[in-house]
């Protein structure tokens, strides 16, 4: 998946929420609506996050250097498991935290009209958000369903962005449920059961962030095909016998380490040993463009 893609997707979610807090915020203090004080707690913790995300994402490109041999391609990690942090602290616990507080203290929520029309507006704005963000992802995803792509994918922002927008988008419409309930019924509890459910809803999705994030940021793999590809066309080098160990782990969305052994066909000389490490060097970065740090240990059986 582009990096251009997923800063075009991160950049329309950073627009979208800033937007769409301030308009909430200012509904909020004219409606007294607690779903609508969640939603703009939610819309804040996103627009900080779309903010994490592309200082991540800039930091990440920054070259090897002595300290980091291997580059900064973890720093997008490291800011999407604190997005997910975030997420969780900044919506999650806030938005359950006002809905306990408009249980115990019930109070009037007016102007619904008003709470309605930003509510609405707010829709249509993320889901014009999500769609880009979805159409980005689908690139990439090919025919696999979409929870297998997202715990597959290695770029964390976009997933990211993906699963937030998802969330504002569920979030919005529970809030338009409640808010709705609340015009019908005359009972404001049903605000606040809004605010709740708003909460579950982005702590649901902080914890599947953290944890998809977590196994990125300490060191996973090249996915299975990935690592598949490696050995196949290794495999088809005439000069190998077979392949050994294979090492790999995800040092950023496009970065792969790789660490092979290979063991060679009788016959080699010693000339004939390196030229076939330096070929098989560049087979694993034709077959794999995102392989930036290839390693090749060659082993000649009658050398030993």
């Amino acid at each position: 998946m582009a990096t251009e893609g997923s800063k075009l997707a991160v950049v329309a979610a950073f627009i979208a929420n800033l937007s769409i807090a301030v308009a909430k915020f200012i509904t909020a203090a004219f409606t007294g609506s607690a779903a609508m004080l969640a939603e703009a707690f939610h819309s804040v913790a996103d627009t900080g996050n779309q903010a994490l995300l592309l200082y991540g994402m800039r930091a990440s490109r920054r070259p090897p250097d002595p300290r980091h041999p291997f580059g900064w391609g973890k720093e997008s990690y490291f800011w999407s498991f604190m997005v997910a942090v975030m997420l969780f602290v900044g919506g999650a616990v806030l938005s359950f935290r006002r809905g306990l507080e408009a249980l115990r203290e019930p109070h009037g929520v007016e102007s619904l009209g008003v709470a309605f029309t930003v509510l609405s507006v707010a829709l249509v704005i993320e889901a014009a958000s999500f769609t880009i963000a979805a159409r980005q992802f689908a690139k990439a995803k090919g025919s696999r369903s979409w929870l297998r792509s997202v715990r597959a994918s290695k770029d964390a922002p976009i997933v990211v962005v993906l699963l937030e927008d998802s969330a504002a988008v569920t979030g919005l419409v529970i809030a338009l449920a409640g808010t709705a309930m609340v015009a019908v019924t005359g009972d404001i509890v049903y605000d606040a059961v809004a605010s709740l459910l708003i909460g579950v809803l982005l702590a649901v999705v902080a914890v599947f962030l953290a944890t998809e994030t977590k196994d990125l940021l300490v060191g996973e793999a090249a996915s299975r095909a990935d690592r598949s590809l490696i050995r196949a066309r290794l495999l088809a080098m005439p000069e190998v016998e077979s392949v050994g160990r294979l090492l790999t782990m995800q040092l950023g969305p496009h970065d792969i380490l790789v660490n092979v052994e290979v063991d060679l066909r009788d016959g080699l000389s010693g000339s004939g040993v390196m030229d076939v490490a330096s070929r098989a060097e560049e087979e694993i970065r034709q077959a794999l463009p995102d392989a930036k740090t290839v390693f090749v240990e060659v082993r000649d059986r009658e050398r030993g």
